[in-house]
């Protein structure tokens, strides 16, 4: 198979696509394991039912690299459901080659832009949790317009949440998390369940680059907004 994420047109996207080889591993993943935890953006509303065989409630992530958190998640947390969003071939085939060596269940991937997905994809209400964990914080102040964290954004994940829903941020760059608090802020079908910054919830694993980093002296910053 042609292995190519999945796009509409937009203006300004978040992300670039990295030039990278993928494993032999990570290729033959897609022609063993896509039919089964692949979904297309180009099917239209989701039906969860259809997906995972069950009404569990969802777990929406954006952005899972390589796929080794989300993975441990979803094993952890069997009475959920994950739908994973990445737009980086071999972050997707090592998820789903790893899924399928775990026998994991409760778990399903797009490979396209995460736009597209929430708005073609996604119903209103549906999601439990919303997760975005260290998206590329574009440090460069003319490039502030690039990060996916915007007005516009947050509100279209909000709608997608369901009452008492949880939208869950965090990021290693203090002025993405200032500018990630601002706008989770002024969204007023959210509530912050910390006075500004939260704990980092038992849920979100440790990452190995994060330990290194709190070695080395560097934060890390969670948000963590209630759907009201």
């Amino acid at each position: 198979m042609e292995i190519k994420p999945e796009f509409k047109p937009k203006s300004i996207r978040s992300f670039v696509i990295r030039a990278g080889r993928m494993t032999e591993g990570q290729r033959s993943a897609f022609d063993e394991h896509w039919a089964t935890y692949g979904l297309s953006l180009f099917d239209g509303l989701l039906d969860p039912v259809k997906a995972f065989g069950n009404d569990q409630p969802l777990v929406l992530e954006v952005g899972f690299g390589m796929g080794d958190s989300l993975l441990a998640m979803a094993q952890a947390e069997p009475h959920l459901n994950f739908i994973g969003i990445e737009v980086h071939p071999p972050g997707v085939g090592r998820l789903i080659n790893n899924a399928a060596k775990e026998n994991v269940t409760n778990l399903r991937v797009y490979m396209a832009d995460a736009k597209d997905v929430l708005t073609d994809c996604i119903a209103e209400s549906s999601i439990a949790r919303f997760q975005l964990y260290f998206p590329d914080p574009w440090h460069k102040k003319k490039h502030h317009k690039r990060r996916i964290v915007q007005p516009e954004f947050v509100a279209l994940v909000a709608s997608k949440l369901g009452k008492g829903g949880l939208l869950h941020m965090a990021t290693d760059w203090q002025n993405y998390a200032e500018q990630m608090l601002e706008v989770l802020s002024a969204e007023p079908s959210l509530r912050n369940t910390a006075n500004d910054f939260a704990p980092r919830p038992e849920f979100r694993p440790k990452t190995k680059f994060e330990a290194r980093g709190e070695r080395l002296g560097h934060g890390v910053w969670d948000l963590l907004f209630e759907k009201i």
